[in-house]
């Protein structure tokens, strides 16, 4: 897209007067750029290129920004791996033997590596798992305050779960600047899908200067209990907040657990039978969407049957009830499953109001960067962020620290068979001396459309970090 670039420059494309003047912007595969092809690392959608661009890009050009390169995604965009037969495997910076993240990975990559701002999509934590696995500045945003219009999915009608389009930046000013200015260039009028909401200078202003903050911390989701560096990095911010004179309150919130089971059954309500009708035959799949998609073609009687056997001989209840209704979802249950999610949400309308906090900190993942391939196991352990896509919360990703082999090693008495099947998965990965040096983050969580209050708060963080706040990549 360089040479493209080159010519919008020329041509006028660009409106250099914008608040985004000249700056390079890269944008995830999946965004509608005319003359070029968005493929969803899939072949059946490569050599189609675009006729006209998406509305992303015709806000970024409106604004001035320079969109000048695609980054790869996982093929399906349902995995924290992103590798597939057109674009090949994109590894971590820090790592090659580890992976960037997905499905935003391309640029957790390339923002790490040098890069400025990006765009991507995030349906259970695909531009904050990138962020914390390639050390990158990330929010999620709520529907409806980022545009969604203008891009190419691999789950068309999906919206038991909505995909969210956000920004991501190489340092936080950049992300903060980024997302202010795309707000205030008015993405209601470009994207029937965005809120009329002006972007909220007295609110930024209030959690920039509020002289005590009330943090929640959520120390586990209770299904896969943080890795030692994940918890350190937590620890460590948990540390700093409360040295800059802010509560740091322990919380106990509606069932993380409740919201993985049920968000997994929603995004998945068409049994993966919408992503499979893109593949063609004998293209490669990544491993963890492979398994997914084997398990909803098996019969529901040999699927209940396993069911019964995790439960009841491997004494695994975890497990076994997120498998439990696993299978392609009739009109009714859909139905059933959307009043279990209106229902789910209410609760933590509730709980929050009731707990006075101004936001939460969690880990953003129960581990950091999984290895290449890695997927087969860790396909499920996602909570951490997916929780906050059924409930459409706002929440940001910042780095923390590195994983460091003499710190985060696992304790001695450690026991892989002692967990449950999703922790299992995850802890199979764990390795504190392979991963030594890779970024570990911590997610930071309002509620839904307080994208001004999540920014403040994530640069509260950053201030009260101090000397030991994250240093980049290097790249000289």
């Amino acid at each position: 897209m360089l040479s493209s670039a080159e010519q919008w420059l020329i041509d006028g494309s660009l409106n250099l007067k914008g608040p985004l003047a000249g700056i390079p912007v890269s944008l995830k595969d999946t965004v509608e750029v005319e003359g070029y092809d968005s493929t969803v690392g899939m072949s059946t959608h490569a050599g189609k290129p675009l006729a006209h661009d998406g509305n992303t890009v015709r806000i970024l050009k409106d604004a001035g920004a320079v969109p000048y390169v695609k980054t790869n995604v996982p093929i399906t965009l349902l995995s924290f791996e992103s590798t597939n037969d057109i674009w090949g495997e994109t590894s971590n910076p820090y790592n090659k033997i580890y992976t960037a993240g997905g499905s935003t990975g391309g640029e957790g990559a390339l923002l790490a590596l040098g890069g400025r701002i990006g765009i991507g999509s995030d349906v259970a934590g695909s531009v904050r798992c990138p962020a914390h696995f390639s050390g990158c500045y990330t929010l999620k945003c709520s529907t409806g305050r980022w545009l969604k219009t203008g891009v190419v999915t691999s789950m068309p009608g999906q919206d038991g779960v909505p995909a969210v389009y956000s920004p991501m930046a190489r340092t936080l000013n950049d992300l903060t600047y980024f997302t202010r200015s795309i707000i205030q260039m008015k993405p209601w009028t470009y994207d029937y899908s965005c809120h009329p909401l002006p972007w909220r200078t007295d609110i930024e202003k209030e959690f920039s200067e509020k002289r005590n903050l009330r943090v929640g911390i959520l120390r586990t989701d209770g299904v896969v209990d943080p890795s030692p560096a994940c918890r350190r990095a937590l620890e460590m911010t948990e540390s700093a907040l409360r040295h800059a004179g802010h509560e740091i309150v322990e919380i106990d919130p509606p069932s993380p657990y409740e919201a993985l089971c049920l968000a997994s059954i929603l995004l998945y309500s068409d049994g993966l039978q919408t992503v499979k009708s893109f593949f063609r035959w004998g293209e490669w799949n990544d491993r963890g969407a492979a398994q997914m998609s084997f398990y909803f073609s098996l019969p529901r009687p040999v699927k209940y049957l396993h069911y019964l056997w995790v439960k009841y001989v491997r004494g695994d209840a975890i497990w076994a009830g997120l498998l439990r209704n696993w299978h392609p979802q009739s009109g009714y249950e859909i139905w059933q499953l959307n009043a279990k999610r209106e229902l789910y949400k209410r609760k933590w309308f509730e709980w929050w109001e009731h707990s006075g906090i101004d936001c939460l900190i969690t880990p953003p993942n129960a581990t950091p960067a999984v290895p290449h391939r890695g997927m087969h196991d860790a396909c499920s352990s996602c909570g951490y962020t997916f929780l906050f896509n059924l409930l459409d919360y706002t929440a940001g990703v910042l780095p923390v620290t590195h994983v460091d082999k003499m710190r985060d090693q696992l304790p001695g008495d450690f026991s892989l068979n002692s967990l449950n099947g999703i922790a299992q998965g995850a802890y199979k990965l764990y390795d504190a001396n392979a991963m030594h040096g890779l970024p570990v983050g911590v997610q930071v969580v309002g509620r839904r459309l307080e994208e001004e209050k999540v920014l403040a708060i994530m640069k509260r963080i950053e201030e009260a970090m101090g000397d030991n706040a994250f240093p980049l990549l290097d790249i000289d």
